[in-house]
């Protein structure tokens, strides 16, 4: 069967290919969990773990990675649900690094988040961890120190269930996908700060402005381009590090290694999908074949058949597959930005391999993708909000918020607002709800998600997008915010962009059911609302506009049931990982849907979750894009007696 590659794609393949052969720095390891005895699979309660620089190539050229026990990824660690587990893990680097375990439940100081949870392991020392396993599923791990999961420092995770599995299976593989670079991820970030589209070569050009005039018009098209000039953003960012300087891998290997799962035809395989990556989104299918969802982030759920799923940045999906007549089927993983791509192979034996597909076309963003859906950019007149409620609404601390004080001519004088709170607890005086409308400078807020400057008119389209979304006083003329999300929506059964309508039936969130129902039960006691924040030309992240350093901590109550809303602010996507306790995903009517431990939130969307504050200590919380949380989308949680 034939492959097909570019020149730049078949030339990265070539390190991975020819390091066992050739320069014998290091070779990908093999996974196949359903065989212990393989190198690099770790079982058992005793665990010695390593973090050292290591030569690699996976691109034709050698650079240093950080890697645990000299492999990429890290071995599979391979434990049982009940045990009580101890892993030595000694650093041999001249840096201060450290292990997360990452959607496990454990204790406070064994969560291995430095200056939280711990304060690092240093140069030359060992530290021990030790808890019990209360959970089953797949998982990960990784360094929660500067950049080094950039560099190599991650690997799986795999909790045997103490009881039987709804679901049987005969081979069981974990599919880890990563993003490499030869770049010191310190030199990217740089260049992102310089620069933020560095990586995008996919801006739009003079050839596509006459494309859209012949298609849709002088007038939309000047429209359409005067919004996203004032917003100072391009409907291109989809990704802020592209394949330029990427190399995609599946289970360490670039695509020309062709990572293979061997299988007999008929046989069930369990495929544990993990996106260990720093910063890449993939959408996963196997042509030829169907995937059953049976997985998501470590918790059962109803089994939900898919030709395609989009995997966030630290998410993990497990899926029966079933092989029948086929040699060999392309597992294929491809960067959201459509810029690369992740591929191995299922095959009855070594060295087989099946087409590989093209990329799908590149998308673009749109104003629904925004948040503004469905609007009339005309004038925005005399809007009536009295019908807004926004029940049980806090900061981010817990403590009320008064006067929403949305738009000037709008009337807000009925917004509840109830128990509506800022970040650290204290009372906001003025939400400031739609900062931006209202003499708003443009290098403040860059547009209010492109509303300031235009012309707004009878927004006939407020009807069917529902209230207008309030934002926090923190946000309004802040040079850390340059977009604000109008109308935001849950936008669950939304495939994402790029995958609509694109003749395969494709995950979503709403298909997400857990196999249990909610494990509280009880109502949650107060919401904190929190909004994804950032600015884009400046690639500066943060919470409600504040970044890590200048924000005061979360404070939640042992044994309270709160909920969370996150409103995205930004064009971005952004996998929100909450440490040591679970998420409960909500349907748009507040009802228990998925519990998980990483809640991937769309540009211009707006979703709420449960959390119950069972476990006590610092916790992180924040985006899993790396380079995201460096900036400032970080948080610490408190959760005290």
């Amino acid at each position: 069967m034939q492959t097909h590659f570019g020149r730049r794609t078949f030339v990265k393949g070539l390190g991975a290919a020819g390091l066992a052969g050739g320069l014998g720095l290091w070779r990908p390891p093999v996974w196949a969990i359903s065989s212990p005895g393989q190198p690099h699979v770790l079982t058992g309660t005793q665990f010695d773990l390593d973090i050292g620089q290591t030569p690699i190539n996976i691109t034709g050229q050698t650079r240093t990675a950080t890697l645990i026990n000299g492999t990429l990824p890290g071995p599979v660690l391979r434990w049982r649900e009940g045990d009580d587990v101890t892993l030595r893990v000694a650093n041999k680097l001249q840096a201060q690094t450290s292990i997360h375990w990452h959607g496990i439940l454990l204790p406070s100081n064994m969560d291995g988040v430095p200056g939280l949870s711990f304060n690092g392991i240093d140069p030359g020392e060992t530290f021990t961890y030790r808890f019990r396993v209360k959970q089953h599923g797949t998982y990960w791990y990784h360094s929660h120190s500067a950049l080094q999961e950039q560099t190599g420092v991650y690997g799986p995770l795999v909790i045997d269930a103490k009881d039987p599995e709804p679901f049987k299976y005969d081979r069981d593989y974990v599919v880890m996908l990563s993003d490499w670079t030869d770049e010191d991820p310190r030199r990217i970030l740089a260049k992102l700060k310089k620069q933020s589209n560095y990586y995008n070569f996919h801006q739009r050009t003079i050839a596509d402005f006459f494309h859209d005039v012949r298609t849709q018009g002088w007038s939309a098209t000047i429209a359409d381009r005067k919004m996203w000039a004032e917003m100072r953003m391009s409907p291109t960012d989809l990704a802020d590090v592209s394949a330029y300087t990427y190399t995609y891998l599946m289970n360490g290997q670039a695509p020309n290694g062709n990572w293979t799962g061997i299988f007999r035809p008929g046989e069930r395989i369990r495929l544990r999908f993990i996106n260990g990556s720093a910063m890449t989104y993939f959408d996963v299918r196997i042509p030829g074949l169907k995937m059953t969802v049976v997985a998501a982030d470590g918790q059962y759920v109803n089994p939900v058949s898919v030709d395609e799923f989009r995997i966030a940045v630290a998410e993990t999906y497990d899926v029966i597959v079933e092989p029948a007549n086929g040699s060999a089927y392309t597992i294929f993983a491809q960067s959201m930005d459509r810029t690369g791509f992740a591929r191995g192979t299922l095959a009855v034996r070594e060295g087989l391999a099946a087409e590989v597909p093209s990329l799908d076309p590149r998308p673009l963003l749109t104003m629904d993708d925004m948040g503004m859906g469905g609007m009339d950019h005309s004038a925005m007149p005399g809007m009536d909000m009295s019908s807004t409620s926004d029940d049980a609404i806090q900061t981010m601390d817990g403590t009320p918020a008064k006067d929403p004080n949305a738009m000037p001519g709008m009337d807000m004088s009925s917004m509840s607002g109830e128990n509506l709170q800022t970040m650290d607890g204290t009372s906001s005086t003025d939400p400031g709800a739609m900062p931006g409308m209202d003499g708003m400078s443009g290098s403040a807020t860059g547009a209010a998600a492109g509303m300031s400057g235009m012309d707004h008119g009878a927004m006939s389209g407020m009807g069917a997008m529902g209230a207008m979304q309030s934002h926090p006083a923190t946000e309004s003329g802040n040079p850390l915010v340059d977009a604000q999300a109008m109308s935001p929506t849950p936008r669950l059964s939304d495939p994402g962009i790029g995958l609509r309508n694109n003749g395969r039936r494709v995950l979503t969130y709403a298909d997400l059911k857990s196999t249990f129902s909610d494990p509280d039960g009880r109502e949650p006691t107060r919401t904190i609302e929190l909004h994804l924040t950032g600015h884009m030309e400046k690639f500066a992240w943060s919470f409600d506009g504040v970044k890590f350093a200048d924000a005061k901590p979360i404070r939640l109550k042992y044994g309270e049931r709160v909920r969370l809303v996150l409103v995205n602010d930004t064009m971005m996507t952004h996998p929100i990982h909450l440490h040591g306790m679970w998420s409960d995903l909500e349907d748009e009517e507040g009802k228990f849907m998925v519990r998980k431990h990483t809640i991937d939130i769309a540009p211009g969307s707006k979703r709420s979750y449960r959390v119950t504050a069972d476990a006590l200590g610092r916790w992180a919380y924040h985006c899993h894009l790396l380079f995201h949380m460096e900036t400032g989308m970080f948080r610490e949680v408190r959760v005290e007696e």
